[in-house]
C-alpha cells in the first residue's frame, strides 16, 4: 500500500466508481521519437500507480478502457504488443491484487482474446474473487453499443422462452444483462489526453457521471493528477435531473 498523501487526506468527498478513458500513449511515444509500444508500457506505470491510489483511498470500482472492439483494427504487431503486456500485467500484478483484497473483473467480448491471454485473465478472475476491498474491472474487446445489444438479445431469449415478461423489464433488469451487473455506476468518468468524446465506452452507465478531461497523455497521469480530478469532482454538484431546491431537500433528507 503506499502512504496516504498529505493532499489527498484533504479528500472529504470521493466517488464510489471511477472509470477512466486511457488515451494518448501513441502520441506520448511519439512526440519523444519512441514506437508506439514504448507509450504503451509507459501506460502499465500509470495503470499501476491509478490501482494503487485508489485502493489507497478505498475507492470501491475502477474501470479502466484497455482495449476497445475498435482496437482490433489497429496493425497485429502493435495488438500482439499490447496482448503480451496485458498478460505480463497479470503474471506481475496478482500477488498485489491478493495483499491489497482487489478483485479483477472483466467487461466485454473476451472470448476473442488471444487463448493464452483469455486463461491468464480468467485465472486472475478467479484467484481474485474473493478479495471485497476494490474491483479492478478492465475493458478489454469492450464496445458500449455491442454491450447493449448483447443485453436486449440476452432480454428477448428470456421473453421467448417464458421465463420474464416484457412487461417487467425496467432499468434494474437491464441493468442486470450489462457486463457491469451487480457494480454501480461510474460517479467519475476521466479521458486523459484532452479528447472529449466517449469512444464508445459505457454508452449506458454513464448518463449521470461527472465527466473530467484532463489534456495529460495516459502515461503522464499520475498520482497528482488523479487528485487533481477528484478534487475538480468534489466541486461538482450532482442533482440527477433534480432543480437545486428539489436537490438540496433531498440531501438534507437523507442526512436526517
Amino acid at each position: 500500500m503506499i502512504k496516504r498523501t498529505a493532499k489527498s487526506s484533504e479528500l472529504i468527498r470521493l466517488p464510489r466508481h471511477i472509470a477512466i478513458i486511457m488515451d494518448g500513449n501513441g502520441r506520448w511515444a511519439k512526440r519523444r521519437g519512441f514506437p508506439r509500444i514504448m507509450g504503451h508500457r509507459q501506460g502499465v506505470k500509470a495503470v499501476r500507480s491509478t490501482v494503487r491510489l485508489c485502493r489507497e483511498l478505498n475507492i470501491e470500482v475502477l474501470t479502466l478502457y484497455a482495449f476497445s472492439q475498435e482496437n482490433w483494427g489497429r496493425p497485429k504487431e502493435e495488438i500482439n504488443a499490447l496482448m503480451d503486456l496485458l498478460y505480463d500485467y497479470l503474471k506481475s500484478e496478482l500477488d498485489e491484487m491478493l495483499g491489497n483484497q482487489i478483485s479483477l473483473r472483466a467487461a466485454g467480448q473476451i472470448e476473442n482474446l488471444p487463448e493464452r491471454v483469455r486463461t491468464c485473465l480468467l485465472d486472475t478472475i478467479e484467484k481474485t474473487s474473493s478479495n471485497t476491498a476494490m474491483v479492478l474491472n478492465l475493458a478489454l474487446s469492450y464496445g458500449g453499443r455491442a454491450e447493449i445489444v448483447g443485453a436486449a438479445r440476452g432480454l428477448a431469449h428470456q421473453c421467448l422462452s417464458g421465463t420474464l415478461n416484457p412487461e417487467d423489464i425496467d432499468e434494474s433488469i437491464f441493468a442486470s444483462n450489462l457486463h457491469t451487473a451487480g457494480l454501480p455506476d461510474p460517479d467519475l468518468l476521466i479521458r486523459t489526453s484532452g479528447e472529449s468524446r466517449l469512444s464508445n465506452f459505457l454508452l449506458y452507465q454513464t448518463a449521470y457521471s461527472e465527466f473530467y478531461i484532463t489534456p495529460a497523455f495516459w502515461p503522464d497521469f499520475d498520482e497528482s493528477e488523479l487528485l487533481k480530478a477528484l478534487f475538480e469532482y468534489q466541486n461538482r454538484e450532482r442533482r440527477f435531473g433534480l432543480t437545486n431546491e428539489q436537490h438540496s431537500e433531498s440531501c438534507t433528507a437523507k442526512g436526517s
